[in-house]
């Protein structure tokens, strides 16, 4: 039998016996991912059968490297429960793709099966968590790994192996559609949530990932798509290397040590060079200074956009080739590298270099011993109520409370009196406005809206009245005049504003996927791949909405679902109340609703800074200290809420900051010393609940402009009414680094004032000396 397919030999030696028995054919088809999955099934009835067109792509290649979205669902890929894979069927369904391929090749390699999971798996069937940057405002990354091990189970169970997580985009421009593709503003944050997804998905040892309830990661996208120019999807990131090491590469190195088994490259460029064609981040930093073994995927198409650099589609898989891709989607520039070798633009070596690193994973994955999934256990898997109740869990903590004037919130209604809510606006009853992008078609009657929620947690007795109002963008306000009048006869008013990512099959999409929305266009989905803004303002007559709701004198609440820190500039004056909600999942309304009557206390915190308006942009709090003021005229320099904020139902005081030691040498924190930080919290208020203690650094004397502030640890705990707490940090290499003129990262003799407290704004702190 041949070395390949036998357990007893290392997979280094498997992997090496393998190669040396392909053809370049067959090498060349281990590099490519050319098909979308829903292409190479048709469903009649409850049959599934395999299509012609995917039997002759496994045989163009002499096997598969991968296959893309075979559980898909959403209006691009056209795939809904009348045509789609029924969740029972799931591992059926995935078998009969793997058996195909493994006995109808000369070798029989497994294919890969990759799926998108941004937020949770997008099949039918698949457990939508809230968004990233739902979770980022958790500030609980234990909370994300057990989501995570949930999505990863989901997907395992149904046969696949792969799951896309996006968490590399560091959001620094609110106008890009795909902001809620991302943790946070700040690296730092970011990056404990990578390793948290990571862990959760792949496990904690190496060897988890062969089991029947993980899948290989890759993290997208590497790097920098965050910090577009103009907010534009896939512009260029006018950044130099020091802004890129500060901020855009420490999640994907917090990933890759977290042990992730790919990196999907970024559209956009750096400084004149396409992610794809990037050597020196591909190759330099992620594999030859971080030692990263795993794959690195393109994205859609991307390889393709380089035939402008190129001229051809040989030179252009070539170029990608080089730079450190390994595993093409979609594209036609890898499918030409045969012809690439024959005409000398590539080396079959550097082909046997990317061949090695598929391999591998498929080995790892334990593809090659066991190649086909339990076809019973996608049934009990696939929205198992764990995952149900993290989900929740998830979507309680991500709510961040804004304003609460007059502790308006929680609802206080005593049992037995009758009130009168009324629930007014576009994302009130609309569950497909919850879900964020990337997601998939949702069977009737799954999840809780926002109505359906307050319908659920109103005390007996509570009339709720819901009226429209008006839409996410229509300039319409043919709904205003039946608002106003359940306002009017309202004890209060819920009004539920924001924005829509939710896709319709009757849209325009581009050839990866992402939504055709032109200027000026009519359609309700201001958010998500391709839908970049250029006003933060509320989309529509939703200002105008809130004015004249406000206008009744009813006191009025305003919850906000959205995927982008939108500017409330407009609306929060004619607030009592506001709540942030993001795109909170399909447990969202459940949420919100349990913490407008509250059931449950507030905790989350912004990960990103809330804007008064575009023209402020950037407003990230992590930007560089100039040294002294520098204010605008028109409008103030400051956020309307500044990053790390988020209040509560009770209240926190904090004691003062201490210091283990108030000077430490460069040499100890080399060798391993730290500096520990110790501040006293005392729930203050009446009731019980979680404060998220965040730490900051604000450093001087250090031979480079540093940040106007430096997150650099965090910890959420639980206090109940009158409880104290002690919190700890500890502060070494790590944190008090920094990458100096060299562009070494290093400790060096510099001033650091070290402030802790509630949010970025309001801290309080010491002076630590790092000294020669």
């Amino acid at each position: 039998m041949e070395k390949y397919r036998q357990p007893g030999y290392s997979i280094e030696e498997r992997v090496q016996d393998l190669i040396e028995r392909m053809t370049l054919q067959e090498k060349v088809g281990q590099l490519n991912q050319r098909m979308y999955g829903w292409d190479a099934y048709v469903r009649t009835g409850e049959e599934i059968t395999l299509t012609e067109a995917f039997k002759e792509e496994v045989a163009r290649g002499g096997g598969m490297g991968a296959l893309y979205g075979l559980f898909r669902s959403d209006p691009w890929s056209g795939v809904h429960y009348g045509n789609g894979i029924p969740t029972e069927n799931s591992a059926e369904a995935a078998n009969k793709v793997q058996r195909y391929v493994v006995e109808n090749t000369r070798l029989g390699i497994p294919v890969l099966l990759t799926e998108e999971c941004p937020h949770g798996h997008q099949a039918l069937d698949g457990t939508l968590f809230p968004v990233n940057l739902g979770v980022g405002a958790t500030w609980n990354p234990d909370l994300m790994q057990r989501a995570s091990s949930y999505i990863a189970s989901e997907i395992r169970s149904r046969g696949a192996h792969i799951g896309l997580v996006s968490a590399l985009d560091i959001l620094h421009d609110p106008r890009w559609g795909r902001s809620e593709e991302c943790f946070s503003e700040d690296p730092y944050l970011a990056a404990r949530f990578t390793e948290a997804a990571v862990r959760g998905m792949q496990g904690t040892t190496p060897e988890m990932l062969a089991g029947s309830d993980k899948v290989a990661v890759v993290l997208k996208h590497l790097c920098a798509q965050g910090t577009a120019q103009g907010g534009r999807n896939a512009g260029p990131a006018a950044i130099g290397e020091r802004e890129l090491r500060e901020i855009h590469l420490p999640g994907a190195s917090a990933g890759a040590k977290a042990g992730a088994a790919g990196f999907m490259a970024a559209y956009n460029e750096i400084d004149g060079i396409p992610c794809h064609a990037n050597h020196a981040l591909l190759t330099g930093i992620l594999r030859e200074e971080w030692g990263f073994e795993g794959i690195v995927m393109a994205d859609g198409v991307a390889v393709d956009r380089l035939v402008a650099l190129t001229g051809s589609h040989e030179s252009a898989a070539a170029l990608a080739l080089s730079a450190g891709v390994d595993l093409s989607l979609w594209d036609t520039a890898f499918s030409t590298l045969e012809k690439a070798v024959s005409q000398g633009v590539v080396s079959e070596q550097t082909i046997d270099r990317a061949v090695s690193r598929v391999l591998r994973l498929k080995f790892r994955l334990g593809l090659f011993d066991r190649p086909y999934a339990d076809e019973t256990r996608a049934i009990s898997a696939v929205g198992a109520p764990a995952a149900r109740e993290t989900n929740l869990q998830l979507a309680r903590e991500s709510i961040v409370l804004l304003k609460n004037t007059n502790q308006l919130l929680p609802l206080d209604i005593p049992k037995g009196e009758k009130r009168k809510i009324a629930v007014i606006g576009p994302n009130a009853d609309r569950l497909y406005n919850q879900l964020g992008d990337y997601t998939s078609v949702q069977r009737e009657g799954k999840g809780t809206t926002v109505l359906q929620g307050i319908r659920t947690c109103a005390p007996e007795g509570t009339e709720v009245v819901f009226a429209l109002g008006c839409g996410i963008r229509d300039g319409s306000t043919a709904g205003f005049k039946e608002a106003i009048a359940a306002a009017q006869d309202a004890d209060v008013a819920v009004l539920v504003l924001g924005g829509s990512s939710a896709r319709q099959f009757n849209g325009a999409f581009d050839s990866n996927g992402e939504a055709i929305v032109g200027e000026g266009s009519p359609s309700e989905m201001d958010c998500g791949e391709g839908v970049d803004l250029a006003s933060l303002s509320l989309g529509g007559v939703q200002e105008q909405l809130v004015e004249r709701i406000a206008a009744t004198g009813v006191p009025t609440v305003a919850v906000m679902i959205q995927g982008r820190p939108h500017a409330l500039t407009g609306i929060e004056a004619h607030c009592d109340a506001i709540l942030c909600g993001w795109y909170p999942g399909t447990e969202g309304g459940q949420a919100i609703a349990e913490i407008l009557f509250g059931k449950v206390n507030p905790s989350g915190k912004l990960p990103v800074s809330m804007p008064r308006s575009a023209a402020q942009l950037p407003v990230y709090y992590n930007q560089k200290d100039p040294g002294r003021p520098r204010h605008y005229v028109d409008m103030p320099s400051s956020p309307l809420y500044p990053f790390g904020y988020g209040i509560s139902y009770t209240t926190f005081e904090y004691g003062n900051v201490s210091l283990s030691t108030d000077r430490i040498k460069v040499s100890e924190l080399e060798a391993g010393g730290h500096v520990s930080v110790t501040v006293g919290i005392v729930n203050a208020g009446p009731r019980s609940g979680a404060e998220t203690v965040q730490l900051y650094i604000q450093v001087r004397e250090s031979g480079i402009s540093r940040r106007i502030a430096e997150l650099k640890g965090f910890r959420k705990i639980e206090l109940a009414s009158g409880e104290q707490q002690n919190v700890v940090f500890k502060l070494g290499h790590e944190e008090l680094a920094f990458w100096n003129q060299d562009m070494l990262f290093k400790a060096q003799p510099c001033r650091v004032r070290i402030l802790v407290g509630g949010n970025s704004v309001d801290t309080a702190g010491t002076e630590l000396l790092i000294v020669p």
